[in-house]
């Protein structure tokens, strides 16, 4: 029997039952069992977590299920059944927060939805991550991190050209900082504000609205632009942090790594244009119009491919000029900077062995956060913490 209990960071003593399934709420409640909130992983015995069967496979193990699940408690729980729901409504009177990923209404037909439970337990706190949220039109559909991202206006200026298709990010926007860190955020306003009134209460986190705070820049633009339509300022490809600015930007190099230059301020363009002796370039900071941008793009992809990424990113270093390499995946423990920080993480998990994932990103100087323990095995902590004779038996 396990009975295993975080020991460090700033939200020890916080309990947080997770009923959620896939990435975006199972890595948001991971971040907060990594900053010492217990948590509570329940899942129905016929029909657990989905990402548990996600290849790869690790001796069997998902490694999905455990990049995203560390420093938890997994508790099997049929709570569709009376037993299950009486169980259930027991644990919530102990816990602080339930963080939920179900379609509106599901736990309420349920009787185990917020009303339910604030019955039980004024305190509670419940947390609702969807894709559209509690309430609209759009409110009991199901989506996925694109359909996010392009009813939010964020894939549309994804990518390089206005005349070429938005482009698919490389990673899941709206799941991530959307549903992931609004859960985190949601939950903290949460527990505030019962400190202050004692209350609990019910916070719908929709992805879409989570992730459109991503477009701020680009909306100022949008407003503030004479010309609303996709020509107008904010084009795909064109907007000046976007591929609008050529000192801003990523490059080729010899060897066919690439490079991000990110010599934004004047005074980074001008020690940059000085230190490669090319006094000429002073004067393209701000291209008039988009073929002038493309020939300066050229000209400072063809130097950039006068030299390798390493080259290129010790040059940056030396002389501090915003010039970095673009790492694949397989590079970043070897970075002194990541390396430093600890954003790679190895953990021994007792069936998938050696297991690495990201490591925990915010760092407190007083209740240290730290990964407690690999994603536990399916029910391993049910008799711990439901007693010894499980529910499903």
């Amino acid at each position: 029997m396990t009975d295993r209990k975080p020991t460090t960071g700033p939200l020890l003593g916080l309990r947080i039952l997770d009923l959620t399934r896939l990435l975006p709420g199972p890595l948001g409640t991971m971040l907060m069992a990594d900053m010492g909130a217990e948590v509570i992983r329940i899942e129905l015995p016929d029909a657990p977590d989905y990402v548990r069967s996600f290849p790869p496979y690790l001796n069997g193990e998902s490694a999905h299920y455990l990049a995203y699940n560390r420093s938890k408690r997994s508790v099997l729980l049929d709570y569709q059944t009376p037993d299950g729901k009486a169980r259930f409504m027991e644990l919530v009177k102990t816990a602080d927060v339930v963080v939920e990923q179900f379609r509106p209404g599901y736990l309420d037909r349920l009787g185990l939805g917020y009303a339910h439970a604030r019955a039980e337990n004024p305190r509670i706190i419940y947390v609702s991550v969807t894709g559209f949220g509690q309430t609209g039109p759009y409110a009991h559909l199901a989506g996925h991190d694109l359909n996010y991202l392009a009813l939010s206006g964020v894939l549309s200026l994804t990518g390089t050209h206005p005349d070429e298709p938005p482009v698919v990010p490389g990673v899941q926007l709206a799941d991530i900082a959307g549903g992931s860190y609004g859960c985190v955020m949601a939950t903290l306003a949460a527990l505030y504000a019962r400190q202050r009134t004692g209350e609990g209460q019910h916070v719908d986190v929709s992805m879409t609205d989570a992730v459109m705070p991503l477009l701020s820049a680009a909306y100022a633009l949008q407003s503030g632009g004479a010309d609303h339509e996709t020509s107008g300022p904010v084009a795909r490809g064109q907007l000046p942090l976007s591929g609008g600015l050529p000192n801003y930007g990523v490059y080729g190099c010899r060897d066919g790594g690439y490079v991000a230059l990110g010599a934004l301020e004047p005074k980074f363009w001008q020690k940059f244009c000085r230190l490669v002796n090319k006094p000429d370039w002073l004067g393209f900071l701000l291209p008039s119009d988009q073929e002038q941008l493309h020939s300066f793009k050229t000209r400072i992809g063809a130097l950039f491919r006068e030299k390798d990424r390493d080259d290129w990113a010790r040059f940056g270093l030396d002389n501090d000029l915003l010039i970095t390499p673009v790492y694949t995946l397989a590079e970043l423990d070897r970075d002194p900077q990541l390396s430093a920080r600890q954003m790679i993480v190895t953990q021994q998990h007792p069936v998938a062995g050696s297991f690495r994932s990201i490591g925990v990103p915010l760092k407190f100087s007083a209740t240290p956060a730290r990964p407690a323990w690999p994603a536990p095995q399916l029910g391993a902590d049910t008799e711990a913490i439901l007693g010894a004779t499980r529910p499903d038996e």
